[in-house]
């Protein structure tokens, strides 16, 4: 995908009828960042780490205060918070592991909170009827990391993923460590021993070698209540980035009692769905919104999984790769897609351009109550609502840029939520003014010529100016012949399949 080095910024376009009107927080680079649906910044917590930012009813707002630096660490958050809005600290949590690292002056209590954690009252981090997480006592369950060696995985160090549920004082109440289920992952041989020799290493930190991105809890649902125990509402279900599973925990037993790939080649469900790979943001859609029980995922691409070498990497780390992205809505019993947000959904009609619709890392979806999606494409820090129709009715690009060592900057938004206006009694709701999208091809800059075809015009001798030179026709005279070939060509291509 081409990258222009200037592109506007904020709120670039917004259906106000069709689009679900709320306020929308992420972590922008420079804070929590509230924004309302015209783009206004209407409240920015600086300073506060986002692994993700999560908004709570009253206007409190989750996220983090400091990063475990150096060698020795991947990822990990000194803290999770619970602030006010005024951004006074009302809860906090850093009492998983006592860490001395090389060089600190002291050892201290640290979280190691990474990429996500649920309150008591919600099934997810999103609004839907009938959810409000807890703001002033509760359970929380969080995902951290714990160091282990596990000679059945690696002889390696491992960065080991582990779910601990704490009550309102900070006592860990229950914990699961994902090494003590490895034979329940479903790694076949050739994994296996790839994951030997390489689990995903991180210097000193250790082999990162599940990389464990999403955990929520599954909620009351239409399957639990027809008698599948596998769905119980207490069950916890995760992805793990770097190996491409996806699997649902017994919060009874621990056991892994549902699993999707990590070879997606196993069955004829599996090979329809398509590869999954580098996901984020696995959740079951809440009972109350539109598509409940179904899950829903955003399918990065990029590459992930263990398995044999080929000719894209040759040591079998990361042996599945595709070059764009899906958001998969599909049913966990079939594995059935129904519905989702692929770069043809998005416009794209040649199979050669599908990476336009593309992070291959970071990213998420959610599930609006009126049937609309709001979907992070983080790693271009673009946020979009579409309809169940695929309409793009909202859409926001972060402005704030982080500069990063040499040239390099990166805007990324890891992960965005859309609250509905009543959860901040602080502000009044704010006037709603749509914004209509600009005609790219009159579009300019201030100090470029305004519009197109604003130079000489010149009709070569013999030919219709009417014509497209490319087709031969005029445009309205082949468009339908010209996309029913596009469709074809992606067909074709079979986009879903894994590289061989």
């Amino acid at each position: 995908m081409g990258y222009p080095s200037v592109f506007p910024t904020g709120t670039i376009l917004y259906d106000k009828e069709k689009a679900w009107n709320g306020y929308t927080i992420f972590p922008s680079g420079r804070g929590a960042l509230l924004l309302n649906m015209n783009g206004n910044e209407v409240q920015r917590w600086a300073g506060l780490g986002g692994f993700p930012n999560k908004i709570l009813p009253g206007g409190y707002v989750m996220g983090t205060t400091g990063t475990r630096s150096g060698k020795y660490a991947y990822q990990d958050q000194i803290d999770l918070v619970q602030v006010d809005w005024e951004g006074k600290i009302v809860w906090k949590f850093r009492n998983t592991e006592l860490i001395a690292d090389p060089g600190m002056e002291e050892p201290e209590y640290q979280a190691r909170q990474h990429h996500d954690y649920q309150r008591e009252g919600s099934s997810v981090g999103y609004y839907y009827p009938g959810g409000e997480p807890r703001t002033d006592g509760g359970n929380t369950l969080i995902l951290t990391h714990e160091n282990v060696y596990n000679h059945e995985i690696s002889d390696k160090r491992l960065i080991d993923d582990k779910i601990i549920e704490v009550d309102w004082e900070g006592n860990i109440l229950w914990s699961w460590r994902a090494s003590d289920h490895f034979e329940e992952m479903g790694f076949d041989e050739a994994a296996k021993n790839v994951l030997f020799r390489n689990p995903g290493l991180h210097e000193e930190a250790g082999g990162d070698w599940l990389h464990i991105n999403s955990m929520s809890t599954l909620g009351e649902n239409k399957w639990y209540d027809a008698g599948d125990e596998r769905f119980h509402p207490d069950n916890i279900i995760f992805d793990a980035r770097n190996a491409n599973i996806l699997g649902i925990i017994s919060k009874a037993t621990g056991e892994v009692v549902w699993r999707l790939g990590p070879d997606f080649n196993e069955s004829e469900a599996t090979r329809k769905l398509g590869w999954i790979i580098g996901q984020h943001h696995l959740h079951m859609i809440p009972k109350g919104l539109p598509g409940e029980g179904d899950l829903l995922v955003f399918d990065n691409g990029g590459e992930g999984g263990y398995g044999n070498p080929n000719p894209g990497a040759v040591t079998g780390v990361n042996h599945a790769r595709r070059d764009y992205s899906r958001v998969l809505q599909f049913n966990p019993v079939t594995l059935e897609i129904t519905w989702q947000y692929t770069p043809l959904e998005a416009g794209f009609l040649l199979f050669t351009d599908a990476s336009k619709f593309y992070s291959s890392y970071i990213s998420s979806a959610q599930r609006l109550p009126n049937g609309n999606t709001l979907i992070t494409e983080g790693s271009d820090g673009r946020i979009l609502e579409v309809t169940p129709e695929h309409e793009i009715v909202w859409e926001y690009i972060n402005p704030y840029f982080n500069k990063l060592a040499g040239n390099f900057t990166n805007n990324m938004v890891y992960r965005a939520y859309r609250v509905p206006y009543e959860w901040i009694p602080q502000l009044e709701k704010p006037e709603e003014t749509s914004i209509l999208p600009l005609d790219v091809e009159t579009f300019r800059v201030p100090g470029s010529p305004v519009g197109k075809d604003n130079g000489k015009v010149t009709i070569v001798e013999g030919v219709d100016p009417n014509k497209n030179p490319k087709t031969g026709s005029k445009d309205e005279e082949d468009e339908d012949e010209r996309i029913d070939f596009c469709v074809a060509s992606i067909k074709k291509s079979d986009l879903t399949k894994k590289k061989e």
